[in-house]
């Protein structure tokens, strides 16, 4: 019995094999001079006259000959993709995570196209943002944010002061220098938002995904492990066809 794993693995090959054969059928109906052949003799007026050789050139391509070998070769690609689809009807397989069954009874060609998103996703979830490990974040429910601790700093203004250097004399004004300082007028209280993601969370979710993706692949396997009943259906095809 045939497994479809099995179907699988010749299936590339037969293709290849099919179209360079029937691409060479097709290049060699196109030459007529193969297709063509001719008889001719020569007789003389009389027994005096020239004799002359007989020519004649065989055909060497029968276009019937030519649709029979394509048939041929057409049916074992038709025979080995209908054994593939028929077995891909039955192949099925259950998902199991951590013995587990997530999903039950999956067709395979489901389960390829499970792979490819999970791929996907995994590239998404790999690229998601994450929170600043320099801050210390806290689940803010009235925003369904993010949130640092509040951060408290002074706003300054420079305000004009006078330094006497010297007292006024009765001879001479005083001498003042005038320079500033920074006061503290007022306080800023500043607390971060966020809607990027804890780096424990993206390593969760990246987990599952891989968990997931190791999950389906082993389950392709076992589904591509199924017995398959060879199909015959390009002898019907191709003697209906060509009979």
């Amino acid at each position: 019995m045939t497994k479809l794993n099995q179907i699988l693995a010749v299936e590339k090959g037969v293709k290849a094999d099919v179209q360079r054969k029937v691409t060479d059928a097709y290049h060699t109906i196109q030459k007529s001079p193969l297709l063509s052949g001719i008889s001719r003799s020569y007789q003389p007026i009389d027994d005096e006259g020239e004799q002359l050789p007989p020519e004649s050139t065989r055909v060497q391509v029968q276009a019937e000959s030519v649709l029979k070998d394509v048939g041929v070769t057409l049916t074992r690609l038709f025979d080995v993709t209908a054994t593939k689809d028929w077995a891909n009807c039955s192949a099925r397989a259950d998902v199991k995570v951590d013995g587990v069954t997530l999903l039950e009874g999956v067709p395979v060609t489901y389960l390829l196209f499970l792979e490819k998103q999970l791929v996907d996703l995994h590239t998404l979830i790999s690229k998601l943002p994450t929170l600043d490990p320099s801050e210390t974040w806290s689940l803010d429910e009235n925003t369904d944010t993010w949130r640092t601790e509040p951060v408290k700093t002074t706003r300054t203004k420079k305000v004009p002061r006078n330094h006497v250097l010297a007292e006024a004399t009765d001879k001479h004004p005083a001498q003042v220098q005038v320079y500033n300082e920074d006061v503290v007028v007022g306080y800023w209280t500043k607390i971060s938002f966020s809607g990027a993601l804890p780096q424990r969370r993206v390593n969760e979710l990246l987990g599952r995904v891989q968990k997931l993706q190791d999950a389906v692949k082993y389950a392709r396997e076992e589904a591509n492990g199924t017995e398959v009943a060879d199909k015959r259906i390009g002898e019907a095809v191709f003697g209906y066809l060509l009979g």
